[in-house]
């Protein structure tokens, strides 16, 4: 499920143009992964790629991980093994990618579903909360048909659903949070850097 936001041409040009800018890297005051939760449509791959530029770090997304690892879309996964199947896999990769050091990975927007996964995110790395309202969302997901959990009569009505289900969980294991509202990825982006570079990680 790539999670990039449909930003429209000339506003996703000029995000570019900004992250490409920066000459210098935006280091942070620590080696630990940065971890971006969040809705589906919330932008954590589009974002997350701008921000791995910025600050100089690999990015990774989880779903991708998961497509190259069985060779099939996340899509396909969800019809042949049904979303528990999907999740065990999820928590698999989720292991694996959260354990290297300076990293920008991209989650699911149900990865925070699992204990075990939250367990893992809040204790391995920085966990930003990319927070959007339900209304942005089906804007941005109205014409996505890749999302297997809103392929329903009422998509909207579902997103609600999802976020009233979701949203105490990322609350639950956020750093930091930040509203991707209408905003450009590279005004995203130059408000989130300053926040990483002031957090304070426990050793």
């Amino acid at each position: 499920m790539n999670d990039s936001l449909p930003f429209e041409p000339a506003v996703q040009a000029a995000s570019d143009a900004g992250a490409c800018e920066q000459s210098e890297p935006a280091l942070l005051p620590f080696g630990q992964p940065v971890f971006l939760v969040g809705m589906m449509g919330a932008g954590k791959t589009t974002i997350g790629r701008h921000l791995a530029r910025s600050l100089h770090r690999e990015f990774m997304d989880l779903d991708h991980e998961l497509e190259a690892r069985c060779g099939v879309r996340v899509s396909l996964i969800f019809d042949i093994e049904g979303e528990e199947g999907f999740r065990r896999r999820e928590t698999a990769a989720l292991d694996e990618c959260s354990r290297k050091p300076g990293i920008v990975l991209a989650t699911g927007g149900g990865a925070v579903l699992a204990a075990q996964n939250r367990e893992y995110l809040k204790e391995r790395g920085v966990v930003v909360y990319l927070r959007a309202s339900a209304d942005e969302l089906f804007r941005r997901l109205a014409r996505d048909r890749s999302r297997p959990l809103l392929q329903t009569a009422d998509p909207q009505g579902r997103i609600r659903e999802l976020i009233a289900q979701r949203e105490p969980l990322y609350a639950s294991i956020a750093d930091l949070t930040i509203e991707t509202g209408a905003m450009p990825v590279a005004q995203v982006v130059r408000a989130l850097v300053p926040m990483l570079q002031q957090h304070e990680v426990n050793p």
